[in-house]
C-alpha cells in the first residue's frame, strides 16, 4: 500500500559561512535548501521540494528558520528527524520535525520575523566569534593606531536609536534594497528596532513582517554612519522618500546576521 502524502514542517539551525545562502539556484549543492531536498529524495525514493520561511543570504546563519515540504513515508516524525540529522553536514542541523495542516506554507503564513546583527567594536576581535560578527573595529583602526583591547571606535548609539525609530513602520523600503524590484510591492512594515551595547560589541535587532534583499545589512550599514557622524537620523526620512539605493549607506557583511525565529498563527 502506498503511503500518504502528507505537509512536514521543519525548524533548522545552521552557521551559513560555507553556503551560498538557502535557495538551491543553478543546480549549486551548497545551499541549505539543496542539502535537504538531496537527503529527503534519498530518504523517499522521490524528489522533494523544501520550501523556507525565507532566503537567507550566502554567509547568513539562523537559529530559528522553518521550512515544510510534502512527502509520502512511513516513518515517524522522530524517524525522519533522526534519518534527515544522520545525513545533514555538522553545521546544518533540524532541530523539530511535525506534521501539518496541507495548507500550511513556511512563507506565506509567516507574520513576524526576528533577525539579529552583531559588529565587534574591539580592534582585537575575538577569535570564537569571527565567523558571527563584523569586525567593524579592526576595519576602523587607522595605521599606527594602538592596538588595546579596551579601546575601539566610538559609536554615537543614542543617534542611531533616534534614526532607528524613523525606520519603524510601514514605508517603502526601495531604498534599502539590494536589487531593484519593479513588479514586486517594496512596503514592509518594520515592528521594532533595538540596539544594544555590550562588552565589545553592538547588537542590532530587528523584527517585522518581512525584509527585502540585503535590507537588514543595508539599514544596519546606513545607522552605522549615523553612529560615525556622517549622517544625521532625520536624514532617514528623505532616504526612504527616495526610492534611492544609492542614496542608503553601505551593505555590511553576510557574517553578522542570523534569523532568530520566524512565528506563526495559531
Amino acid at each position: 500500500m502506498k503511503n500518504e502524502m502528507a505537509n512536514y514542517r521543519f525548524l533548522i539551525q545552521y552557521e551559513g559561512t560555507r553556503y551560498s545562502g538557502w535557495q538551491k539556484l543553478g543546480g549549486k549543492e551548497q545551499t541549505i535548501q539543496g542539502k535537504l531536498e538531496n537527503i529527503l529524495e534519498k530518504m523517499t525514493g522521490e524528489p522533494v521540494a523544501v520550501i523556507g520561511s525565507g532566503r537567507t543570504d550566502a554567509g547568513v546563519h539562523a537559529k530559528g528558520q522553518v521550512a515544510n515540504a510534502h512527502f509520502a513515508t512511513n516513518l515517524s516524525e522522530n524517524d525522519i528527524l533522526r534519518y534527515i540529522n544522520e545525513y545533514l553536514p555538522e553545521d546544518i542541523a533540524v532541530l523539530e520535525v511535525t506534521r501539518v495542516s496541507d495548507e500550511f506554507h513556511s512563507r506565506y503564513h509567516a507574520v513576524e520575523k526576528c533577525y539579529l546583527y552583531r559588529i565587534s567594536t574591539a580592534p582585537v576581535p575575538d577569535v570564537f566569534q569571527r565567523r558571527y560578527v563584523y569586525e567593524y573595529g579592526k576595519k576602523h583602526l587607522e595605521p599606527g593606531e594602538k592596538r588595546k583591547a579596551e579601546e575601539g571606535r566610538k559609536l554615537d548609539l543614542q543617534a542611531m536609536k533616534e534614526a532607528a525609530k524613523l525606520l519603524v513602520g510601514e514605508h517603502d523600503f526601495q531604498s534599502f534594497c539590494g536589487r531593484k524590484i519593479k513588479k514586486k510591492s517594496t512596503v514592509r512594515n518594520i515592528y521594532s528596532i533595538e540596539i544594544e551595547e555590550a562588552e565589545g560589541e553592538i547588537r542590532f535587532c530587528y523584527r517585522g513582517n518581512g525584509f527585502l534583499f540585503h535590507m537588514i545589512r543595508i539599514m544596519t550599514g546606513t545607522l552605522l554612519e549615523v553612529g560615525e557622524g556622517r549622517r544625521k537620523p532625520e536624514d532617514m526620512r528623505g532616504i526612504l522618500a527616495s526610492g534611492e539605493r544609492q542614496n542608503a549607506g553601505e551593505t555590511v557583511p553576510a557574517k553578522g546576521l542570523t534569523l532568530l525565529w520566524v512565528k506563526y498563527n495559531k
